[in-house]
């Protein structure tokens, strides 16, 4: 039926922490329609507050019927709004990582036999063993997670292993505890999914395979070999390899949609279900980075993404298995204090105006005459730190700048260096084809965009991409579904449809460039005596 590459539509989902996001997109890669569904604000039953549930030990859930309920509302206004979903040929999705779904015994008979003259939610009422899945909010298991590294002998042979040390939201450490506290609910449990592959089965009418990306980011999956970690698995739970499924690759079509939604919604029978993802590898083919590139989201906290050939974790970021590109690996480092740090210190310095930030940026020496400052006002992920630290240019604490405006650049320095040091650490190397893609919201302040141009010494783009996630696992659909065999990669086939252009935002300069080089290890020197200083004050 779908004989012609530009007469069919791909369906991207989006399920995150606050909201289901549907994109419907045409043939040459364009939105056609979209609609979302807000958890707290159209499904005010589930009692949730931005899209969880707190309770008390620093346990963090959702319920997992408001995501099914989510989507019975979604498919529905999707319809409403004129789509015409017998064109969709494919469907890909993501979600939030690292959160759990336990199906109860039989579960799989439900999903089978779904009556498409009743409500997903209606159906699958009693599908779940866990009726409220933890999230990736949750920090409740430190115990598992000392366990699973002890384990391996250490966090460095885990990460070494499956990508990432082990963290109290990642998927081993959150199913040790549901066996440990929770064993009845262990033993009824049929199938554990992600967020992601969860969703991927309601589609398919049956258990979908967690896909090596996604499943990269639960400290259970060797990244190296793509297949579930033995040792790992032994450390977690009895059984836990069989109720986990096998894992596949990513770009996998799954199958054929489900019969409920061809009678329910009108889907063509023909289309095919792509296996889904997490929401930051879908991140990062939906900003489509090639090879020597770095995609930084400058937002409430700010994060890293790059594509890496070597898959070696290490105790900083996460490596995880590549979305697109089943023989790279992609680098993910996150830093807590991002814009709400910048806009303190804008505030104390200059008051409401990013005008008049952006003008002590543009008139003050590069460098800032040697002096360095640290801040960080939430505790830091990476490094495990908290407080304001100043430096002087022979690298003693001192307790303020000479100047008060010496904290504006010092903040835009210091972040910038941060985010080159580290991406280094994950695998990045700069070179003649580097460049760097922001995102997020202060990719139009071209002061600070300068600065990070010149700490990288590379060109600075930017791409409107306000769903980087759904369109990325909307462009996985249709890669996954092209036509042609040829084996034309993920990059230039993207490119070559969409005929998306970055814009070109600032340019490295060379004299900059030289006094970052040289700045970069004095601050590393800093970040360490800052890291000292902040464990001497907690030591009684």
């Amino acid at each position: 039926m779908f004989d012609n590459m530009f007469e069919k539509y791909v369906l991207s989902l989006d399920l995150s922490t606050q909201q289901l996001k549907l994109i419907v997109l045409d043939g040459q890669l364009k939105q056609k329609y979209s609609t979302k569904v807000e958890f707290d604000l159209e499904l005010p039953e589930f009692r949730t507050k931005r899209g969880v549930i707190r309770k008390c030990n620093d346990v963090v859930v959702a319920p997992v019927l408001m995501w099914v309920k989510a989507l019975d509302l979604a498919l529905d206004k999707l319809r409403a709004s004129g789509c015409d979903l017998s064109l969709v040929a494919g469907i890909c999705g993501c979600a939030q990582q690292h959160g759990s779904v336990y199906w109860k015994n039989n579960a799989s008979d439900l999903l089978s036999n779904l009556d498409p003259g009743r409500f997903l939610h209606a159906d699958l009422a009693t599908a779940f063993s866990l009726m409220e899945s933890p999230v990736w909010m949750d920090s409740s298991t430190s115990l598992y997670c000392r366990k699973l590294e002890d384990s391996f002998g250490n966090s460095e042979k885990l990460a070494q292993t499956t990508g990432s040390r082990a963290y109290e939201r990642f998927t081993a450490s959150q199913i040790a505890k549901v066996y440990d506290t929770k064993p009845g609910i262990y033993q009824i449990t049929e199938r554990i999914s992600l967020i992601s592959s969860f969703l991927a089965s309601i589609f398919i009418g049956g258990y979908a395979s967690i896909d090596h990306s996604d499943g990269s980011g639960m400290n259970l999956l060797d990244i190296k070999n793509r297949k579930w970690c033995g040792e790992a698995l032994e450390a977690v739970a009895p059984g836990l390899k069989e109720k986990l499924g096998e894992v596949v690759e990513n770009l996998t079509v799954l199958g054929q949609i489900a019969p409920y939604f061809v009678q329910r919604y009108g889907f063509n029978p023909e289309c095919k279900v792509v296996s889904f993802t997490g929401d930051n590898p879908a991140s990062l083919a939906g900003m489509n980075l090639g090879a020597g590139e770095v995609a930084i989201s400058l937002g409430t906290s700010d994060t890293v993404f790059l594509s890496l050939e070597e898959g070696t974790g290490g105790l900083l970021g996460h490596v995880l298995c590549n979305p697109v590109d089943s023989s790279l690996f992609m680098g993910l480092i996150c830093f807590k204090n991002g814009s709400l740090t910048r806009e303190r210190i804008k505030n104390l310095c200059v008051g409401e105006s990013w005008d008049k930030f952006n003008q002590i940026l543009e008139t003050t020496d590069v460098g800032n005459y040697g002096y360095i400052g640290l801040y960080y006002d939430l505790t830091e992920i990476t490094p495990h730190i908290q407080g304001e630290y100043r430096f002087d240019p022979d690298g003693n604490l001192i307790s303020k700048f000479p100047a008060p405006e010496m904290d504006v650049r010092a903040c835009i320095e210091s972040q910038a260096i941060r985010l080159r040091l580290y991406s280094e650490r994950l695998g990045y190397s700069s070179g003649h084809s580097s460049s760097i893609l922001i995102t997020g919201g202060a990719s139009s302040n071209t002061a600070i965009l300068q600065i990070i141009s010149n700490v990288f010494n590379a060109p600075v783009y930017t791409l409107d991409l306000p769903d980087s996630a759904c369109l990325g696992a909307g462009y996985m659909a249709a890669y996954a579904l092209r036509q042609s065999d040829e084996r034309i990669p993920f990059y230039d086939y993207i490119n070559q449809i969409s005929g998306r252009k970055r814009c070109l935002l600032c340019t490295p300069d060379e004299t900059a460039c030289k006094v970052y080089m040289q700045l970069v290890s004095k601050y590393r020197d800093c970040e360490n005596k800052a890291f000292g200083i902040y464990y001497s004050r907690l030591t009684p």
